[in-house]
């Protein structure tokens, strides 16, 4: 069996591993697993979306009939929608979880089956186990179950719906103040980089003041040959339309609208490690809310000072967002988030929503009443002064992840760059704190030849010299 559980589902290369006789496999493996932990008498639901991507729809449409065949009501979005507008039908519908065809913020050539739990998040590792388990003990086309589409459709079984206007009351009622984002009057440049975020930011404010102007928003499973990922590297046009058309910022969310990145009136990334940092402080000081913050092993030392000082309770966790959910759903968390932009807040699902947070970011700005520049430069006058870089090394073999993490922590340096290293941290790589609050992480890929090194310091200098440090201690 090629098929292997990630911690946010499957992905593959689509015709490759990625087809329809897999889909289904996977997909009978939750229903399965849905039938398993169903309460007696009750026939559980499933919502299911899809994002931009070649055949995505096919493919949701596939899950649907295997949903069907096994007597799961399926809610089968009409469109491409949002991950984490088909994440908050779960709870909205009340159903038992969710699935989401998209390969995110992966190349084309990519699909992707995110299972999602009754609470809108991704399925915990014990599901996703208990789900797996299932897969491996079926086999084409024995212990396998399809309805023909129409039938199911006749018998109420698939059940076409919209997933976005209960999303959006959700995100304008409970989330942002959508007044103090019209009096703002913002000219906005919305970059939906081919992916399903495409329109929402249009749809979302159209009885707001703002203006929105909307790039890479057609339909494009290649999409148009960018990568959809919101990094400065892949963000050339809208840092150019935003210089072009004097608009306060650009919003770029990516493949299935996740994720976030920004780029200021100036043309400058804004990555979202200033976008967490930002939002915390709006929270805190304008709403007067409180919470902890919870944020991956890679995300900046400014939430760590953030949490000093305004008395909260600070988590870190492994890359990924399922550490972060667990603790938004047993924690009273503020904001929680990771480097690579899926952040959420207080009051909503545990899932990374790109959407949400462009539209407090919005929030920030039009309440300001000031560039987001300054708002960047505020912050770093009174958290920083900080530098984030990483750098992703491509080895010509696979190391064990287990070796190196020993290694790098048996050969832990006394200072980096000048400074006292004071805790090597070794659950996720290896993670050197230093005296001065900045540190160095170096984290081997367990699945493919890769070195992550990420630093964060005061200065560009002492960033580069712990980046390159970083590479002699792992020795590539």
């Amino acid at each position: 069996m090629t098929i292997r559980f990630g911690t946010d589902g499957w992905r593959a290369v689509i015709a490759e591993t990625f087809t329809f006789e897999n889909v289904r496999l996977v997909s009978q493996a939750v229903a399965s697993y849905l039938l398993d932990v169903a309460e007696p008498g009750i026939q559980p639901e499933i919502v299911i979306g899809f994002d931009t991507r070649f055949l995505s729809d096919r493919f949701a449409a596939e899950v649907a009939r295997v949903m069907a065949a096994n007597g799961i009501t399926a809610y089968l979005a009409r469109a491409d929608a949002p991950t984490p507008a088909i994440s908050y039908n779960i709870v909205h519908k009340k159903a038992a979880g969710g699935v989401m065809i998209t390969a995110s913020h992966n190349p084309p050539r990519y699909n992707g089956f995110k299972v999602k739990a009754a609470y809108g998040g991704s399925a915990p590792k014990y599901q996703t186990q208990a789900i797996a388990q299932k897969l491996y003990s079926l086999h084409e086309p024995h212990g396998m179950n399809l309805m023909d589409y129409k039938l199911a459709e006749d018998r109420g079984l698939i059940r076409k719906f919209d997933p976005a206007w209960p999303y959006y009351e959700h995100l304008t009622t409970n989330l942002v103040n959508m007044d103090i984002i019209s009096n703002g009057e913002l000219k906005v440049v919305a970059d939906a980089m081919y992916g399903a975020g495409r329109g929402v930011f249009r749809e979302v404010l159209s009885r707001t003041r703002t203006k929105i102007h909307e790039l890479h928003s057609d339909l494009n499973p290649g999409f148009g040959g960018i990568h959809p990922e919101p990094l400065g590297k892949n963000l050339k046009e809208l840092i150019t339309t935003v210089q072009n058309e004097n608009a306060h910022l650009g919003l770029a969310t990516d493949g299935d609208a996740d994720r976030i990145g920004a780029v200021d009136e100036r043309g400058n990334f804004v990555d979202p490690h200033t976008i967490m940092a930002l939002s915390v402080r709006y929270l805190v000081e304008k709403r007067k809310m409180s919470g902890a913050i919870a944020k991956t092993i890679s995300s900046t030392l400014l939430l760590n000072r953030m949490a000093k000082k305004y008395g909260l309770a600070l988590h870190e966790t492994p890359v990924g967002f399922d550490g972060i959910a667990e603790l938004m759903l047993n924690d009273d968390v503020l904001l929680g988030g990771e480097e690579s932009g899926g952040i959420s807040i207080k009051g909503h699902i545990p899932e990374g929503d790109g959407i949400l947070m462009g539209l407090l970011l919005l929030e920030i700005v039009a309440e300001a009443g000031a560039p987001l520049t300054e708002l960047i430069a505020d912050l770093q006058a009174t958290f920083g002064p900080t530098v984030y870089q990483r750098s992703d090394i491509h080895l010509k073999n696979p190391v064990s992840k287990e070796d190196m993490t020993k290694r790098l922590v048996d050969k832990a340096p006394a200072e980096l760059a000048g400074e006292r290293v004071v805790k090597v941290d070794s659950y996720d790589g290896v993670k050197y704190h230093l005296a001065d609050d900045s540190w160095l992480l170096i984290r081997p890929s367990g699945t493919e030849p890769l070195l992550r090194v990420y630093a964060e310091a005061g200065s560009e200098e002492a960033v580069k010299a712990m980046l390159q440090k970083g590479r002699e201690l792992a020795g590539v």
